[in-house]
């Protein structure tokens, strides 16, 4: 694979990054209410998944999935589902804590997710969206030639996961310096009430996607 190949990959993958998406609003709620090690977690979580997609579509079984009506449907309802639930979670703790905007900071310590849970959450987002395998069906066809190995493959993966760490840890260094901002009760409550209403959206647009 040459280096321009690469690069065009990289800037494809760039858009696709940098595009208004579930990700970057998980990583905004998860530095406001968890904070750094959490978002970090986030993201480590996504690139996981792009793993599993990359490799699941190396292997065909992303191929037999989007062609298989039921397996679509199966797949895309799940993660409408998951999405909608991280959406309804989100409005519930708006209303908590519009209900009770006193917290204190043991409260707090305890309530906030782990960074398990908060890697689970990055990798789920992911994982149950058909439109990262749909992604990488696409894309590895242009810029993999025939008779090349698996390595290229896991080459344009690594460089997706790339500009995935890169941009993600900007957009949480950005959110870092406004942290006085991002931690008051008001602004926790907008932003989850907002996460909640565009995770649910998210999710009702991908339950009604269409596999061509």
């Amino acid at each position: 694979m040459d280096i321009q190949n690469l690069l065009t990959f990289v800037a494809v993958a760039t858009l696709l990054v940098i595009s208004p998406g579930p990700n970057g609003l998980l990583i905004t709620k998860t530095v406001a209410s968890s904070g750094v090690k959490s978002a970090f977690a986030n993201i480590w979580g996504f690139v996981a998944a792009f793993y599993l997609h990359g490799t699941l579509s190396l292997l065909g079984i992303s191929v037999i999935l989007l062609q298989s009506a039921q397996a679509f449907f199966l797949l895309k309802i799940v993660g409408a589902a998951y999405l909608i639930w991280i959406g309804v979670n989100a409005i519930i703790n708006a209303l908590s804590t519009s209900n009770s905007p006193q917290i204190s900071n043991e409260q707090s310590r305890h309530s906030t997710p782990s960074f398990k849970r908060s890697f689970l959450e990055g990798f789920l987002t992911n994982a149950l969206n058909p439109k990262v395998s749909m992604f990488y069906l696409a894309a590895f066809p242009q810029f993999i030639t025939l008779g090349e190995s698996t390595l290229t493959a896991y080459t344009l993966i690594s460089a997706h996961a790339l500009v995935n760490i890169v941009w993600f840890t900007m957009m949480i260094f950005a959110l870092t310096q406004i942290k006085s901002l991002t931690t008051t009760p008001k602004f926790k409550r907008w932003l989850d009430s907002l996460t909640g209403v565009v995770f649910i959206g998210f999710g009702a647009k991908l339950a009604l996607m269409k596999s061509e």
